[in-house]
């Protein structure tokens, strides 16, 4: 039947395009024709290696693009007044997070890790095998196969890992607090905190010990972005005449409703990666199987997200809400990235449905609570995480009690220590940008370029409305 179809095909083609014909006449020939032992042999191990390291390379690039994502979401939240400054703190979290996890943050999450921490050495770079291959051994070329990956191009996948957990505290705290004390917390955490939380999981710390699962971070990367953030939130506090005195709250749409959106769906392109990825390797019919598998749920875990948020934002808010809806794209993708591994893709639609539920009501929780996020991280990254990480249990093989106490114990580390710094940093340079400065808009005040120099602003209500 195949050698029919190559003709039927081969005598349409050829007489407009005869060389490309026959070439590729020439190829399917070959893989027609040849030996049933070339057809189905295994791949070697150098070839493993490559796919590998590819695999590694590609999806580091796709999440790494979650950072435009998340520049986009927050500067289309936030008021005209702020964008700039949202652009600078994104890309400057980016460069903060690779600077720090390539000087200690890799040590402290992989290497040589006992039940709590790794090394507290400095720098990471190839192996002796690798410097050895470039500097033209042949001979080390067993040593850097036998490791199945290229050590940097592991390194660059955890890298863009840690960015992630970052961009979660920009957006919750966008508009009040400081330029270089946003810096500088996120130093402390892409350095340390959130390589201490890796260790105890992926590193093969003490949680791991137990059989925590987390498959790509639901509380890992989110859950620790959204305790950091919320416990910036609550030392920073709410951006003026958000909660007036007589306790309506100051709406604040979206200033720019398709950058918002846009945002969100390059995030859901970037969690294909993100999640996809997480296979950690792509040498075997098993690992692609397995990464479609992935996809496919993150895929549908997104989609319930969205219209299971819409649906209970009317009963909610009194609205169908945009952000909502949004939000629950993310929430969706947050709650399965545990457990994205079932082949009862149902229970993928079931746990992004629930994990859009909560995040919606997370939102409509912490306004009624008076605590201030202007993307609605700690519901989207936070709650969706904790729900994601203890529904990994129902399908994916977990063990509830590790998980619950996974999620306690990296929940109370990281709460604990991003409070006390947060409040160190308070104390020693302040957090919050003075009054004046956020009336007028960081972007003017902070930075002398506003994001949309056209617009006039106008003056807002005040706190005493």
């Amino acid at each position: 039947m195949g050698k029919h179809l190559i003709a039927r095909w081969y005598r349409r083609t050829a007489a407009s395009r005869p060389a490309a014909a026959a070439a590729t006449l020439l190829a399917a020939a070959l893989f027609l024709f040849a030996g049933a032992e070339v057809v189905h042999a295994a791949v070697d191990t150098e070839s493993q290696f490559v796919f590998n390291t590819f695999a590694f390379l590609v999806w580091g690039a796709l999440v790494m693009w979650m950072c435009a994502g998340f520049t986009m979401l927050e500067s289309g939240s936030v008021r005209t007044k702020n964008a700039s400054v949202i652009c600078l703190k994104n890309i400057g979290l980016y460069s903060i997070a690779g600077l720090a996890y390539f000087f200690i943050g890799y040590n402290l999450m992989y290497v040589d890790v006992g039940s709590l921490v790794g090394s507290f050495t400095l720098f990471y770079g190839p192996s002796a095998d690798e410097v050895a291959l470039l500097a033209g051994q042949e001979s080390a070329l067993d040593g850097v196969v036998g490791n199945n990956y290229s050590v940097m191009s592991d390194w660059f996948f955890q890298m863009v890992f840690v960015a992630t957990a970052a961009s979660i505290v920009s957006g919750a705290l966008a508009e009040r607090v400081k330029l270089w004390s946003f810096f500088l917390f996120t130093s402390i955490l892409t350095a340390i905190m959130y390589p201490i939380v890796g260790a105890w999981t992926w590193g093969g710390g003490w949680l791991d010990g137990l059989g925590f699962q987390d498959f790509a971070g639901s509380t890992i990367v989110h859950g620790t972005g959204g305790w950091a953030a919320l416990a910036g939130a609550l030392v920073v506090g709410p951006r003026g005449g958000k909660f007036r005195k007589d306790g309506t709250v100051l709406p604040t749409p979206p200033s720019n409703v398709p950058v918002v959106t846009l945002g969100v769906f390059i995030l859901w392109l970037g969690w294909f990666g993100f999640n996809g990825g997480s296979q950690l390797a792509l040498a075997s019919a098993l690992d692609v199987v397995a990464m479609s598998v992935v996809l496919v749920n993150t895929n549908l875990a997104a989609a319930a997200g969205v219209i299971a948020a819409l649906a209970v934002s009317r009963p909610i808010f009194g609205r169908v809400d945009l952000m909502a809806g949004l939000n629950g794209a993310i929430g969706g993708l947050v709650a399965i990235t545990a457990g994205p591994t079932m082949v009862e893709h149902y229970w993928a639609v079931i746990i992004g449905a629930v994990g859009a539920i909560i995040c919606t009501a997370g939102m409509k929780l912490l306004e009624n609570l008076k605590v201030d996020d202007v993307v609605g991280a700690v519901p989207a990254h936070l709650f969706a995480g904790v729900w994601g990480t203890l529904a990994a249990s129902i399908a994916a093989g977990a063990t509830l009690w590790v998980q619950i106490v996974g999620v306690l114990a990296i929940g109370a580390f990281v709460f604990t220590t991003s409070w006390l710094l947060w409040f160190a940093i308070e104390k020693a340079i302040g957090v919050r940008v003075a009054p004046n400065v956020e009336e007028l808009g960081q972007d003017a005040a902070e930075l002398g370029i506003e994001a949309y120099p056209e617009f006039v602003l106008m003056p807002e209500p005040s706190d005493d409305a």
